[in-house]
């Protein structure tokens, strides 16, 4: 029996895994970039379904992200289905697991966080996307070095969805402003942050909301037109289409 050299014991050395650890941050600090890691809140949960129809984004972290993908996004990229125009850029992220446990769960205190996780939102600064990750791949690489030292994670391009971003990154926070269809983002609260009411129980709303005129191609009217034409719907020929 010929067991393995006490030399190079890369699996119960704790001394030499801290270095590994050491340098595996270095490297990712040298040849990353940094992003802006959120973690994602959810504020309402439906216990049926296990899902929450709302959610909030209300810290970021600055952390050094190490982009696999050297060549440009991935993914199915920009097509038309029939569903309109869809955006399905994908990238793969890596972060090292220590920067990941001293910059992001030393300091998130509202949420428990072991790891990064599916859900959780990654803005990169570069091309101004937020990506949402999808997946987190936790043995890569598979202890080559004797431990898990970095968590690889395979995202794709964020859709907004009526989420709250109070991070205090403005270019982050502007997005809701941008993209939201919540007029009671305009509305008028008081020190308690309650909703201010007028006499006839409507919410006091800001001058400066209003609503926005709609690109072209959304405008049904034009369907509306071109169907009057052919199709009755009146009370007194409901089945005909007009054809009587």
């Amino acid at each position: 029996m010929s067991p393995t050299n006490f030399y190079f014991n890369n699996f119960e050395a704790s001394n030499e895994q801290t270095v590994l650890d050491d340098l595996v941050v270095e490297s990712i600090k040298v040849h990353g970039l940094d992003m802006w890691y959120m973690p994602r809140t959810t504020d309402t949960k439906d216990e049926i379904f296990t899902e929450s129809p709302i959610s909030s984004f209300n810290s970021a972290y600055m952390v050094p992200i190490y982009i696999e993908a050297v060549d440009g996004f991935s993914g199915d990229g920009n097509f038309l289905s029939r569903f309109g125009l869809e955006i399905r850029d994908q990238m793969t992220f890596t972060i090292a697991v220590k920067t990941f446990q001293d910059d992001v769960v030393a300091e998130e205190n509202d949420i428990i966080l072991t790891r990064p996780r599916e859900g959780d939102l990654i803005w990169f600064p570069l091309p101004q996307r937020l990506f949402q990750i999808m997946f987190v791949e936790k043995f890569k690489p598979f202890y080559q070095l004797g431990s898990l030292h970095t968590w690889t994670m395979r995202c794709e391009f964020f859709e907004y969805s009526s989420e709250h971003f109070n991070t205090g990154i403005t270019e982050i926070d502007a997005l809701e402003r941008k993209y939201t269809a919540d007029m009671l983002q305009w509305s008028v609260r008081n020190e308690d942050n309650d909703y201010m009411i007028t006499e006839a129980n409507n919410i006091w709303m800001d001058e400066a909301w209003n609503v926005t005129s709609p690109e072209p191609w959304t405008d049904n009217q034009n369907i509306q037109d071109e169907s009057d034409v052919f199709v009755d719907f009146s009370s007194n020929d409901i089945f005909s289409e007009g054809n009587i």
